[in-house]
C-alpha cells in the first residue's frame, strides 16, 4: 500500500471516532471522504431499514439496525460516530451527533431526538425495561416499552443512562454520568443518580463569558 492509501486509511479511522471533523475537511479530502460516506451510506439502506438525510456521516464501524415496524429515520447533517448502537425505532432530527460508544434502544415505541441535540461518548439510552416480580426468574420477566422522547438542542454527558418513559426537555444537559429516570425540564441541568436538578441554562454567563467548570467533557 503506498503512502497516500496508507495515510488516506488514517484520516478514515480519525474521521470515524471524531466525525465533528467531517464538515471541516480541506478540499483535497472531501472528494474521497463524500465518495467513501456515499458507500457506507448506500449499503446501510441497502440492508436496513433506515432513512439518511443530506451531509450525514455515519462511521463505517457504527452498528445500526432498523427493520419493518422498528425503522430508524436519520436528518440531515447528523453524525454518528464508531461503535455506536442503534436499534430502532429511532428519529433523529437534524444536526444531531451521537458519539463513540453510545448505545440507544427505541424498544417497541421508540426514541425521538430534536434537532441539534448532542450525545457523548457512552452515553446509554434505553426505550423498554424489564420487570422484577419474585415470582418469575429474571429471565422470564415480561418486558415493557413506553418511549423516549429528548428534545432540541440538548446536551447529554459521556457516560450518561436514560431509561425508559423519560422526556427532556428542550435545552436541557445531563452531567456525565447521570443516570435520568424521571423528566428534565426544559433548560435544567440535572447531575447524579438518580439524577436531580442542579442549575438552569439561563443563569449561565453569556457566550464567551467567564464561568464555573462544565460538568460534562
Amino acid at each position: 500500500m503506498d503512502d497516500t492509501l496508507k495515510y488516506r486509511d488514517q484520516h478514515k479511522l480519525r474521521l470515524s471516532w471524531m466525525p465533528w471533523l467531517y464538515a471541516s475537511l480541506k478540499e483535497r479530502h472531501r472528494a474521497w471522504a463524500m465518495a467513501w460516506q456515499n458507500e457506507v451510506q448506500e449499503r446501510l439502506r441497502e440492508l436496513e431499514t433506515v432513512e439518511i438525510g443530506v451531509d450525514c456521516f455515519i462511521a463505517p464501524e457504527a452498528r445500526i439496525f432498523g427493520e419493518p415496524g422498528r425503522s430508524i429515520v436519520i436528518g440531515d447533517r447528523c453524525t454518528l460516530a464508531a461503535d455506536v448502537f442503534l436499534h430502532g425505532p429511532i428519529r433523529l432530527g437534524n444536526d444531531v451527533s451521537i458519539n463513540a460508544r453510545a448505545s440507544l434502544d427505541g424498544g417497541t415505541k421508540g426514541i425521538s431526538i430534536g434537532r441539534g441535540t448532542r450525545i457523548a461518548t457512552g452515553a446509554a439510552i434505553y426505550a423498554f425495561d424489564h420487570g422484577m416480580a419474585p415470582d418469575h426468574a429474571i429471565r422470564h420477566q415480561a418486558v415493557r416499552s413506553v418511549g423516549i422522547a429528548i428534545g432540541e438542542d440538548v446536551w447529554i454527558g459521556a457516560m450518561a443512562g436514560i431509561t425508559d418513559g423519560v422526556r427532556i426537555g428542550d435545552h436541557a444537559v445531563v452531567a456525565m454520568g447521570a443516570i435520568v429516570t424521571k423528566d428534565v425540564p426544559p433548560w435544567a441541568i440535572v447531575a447524579g443518580s438518580p439524577a436531580r436538578t442542579i442549575g438552569d441554562r439561563r443563569d449561565k454567563p453569556l457566550h464567551g463569558g467567564k464561568g464555573p467548570t462544565s460538568i460534562l467533557p
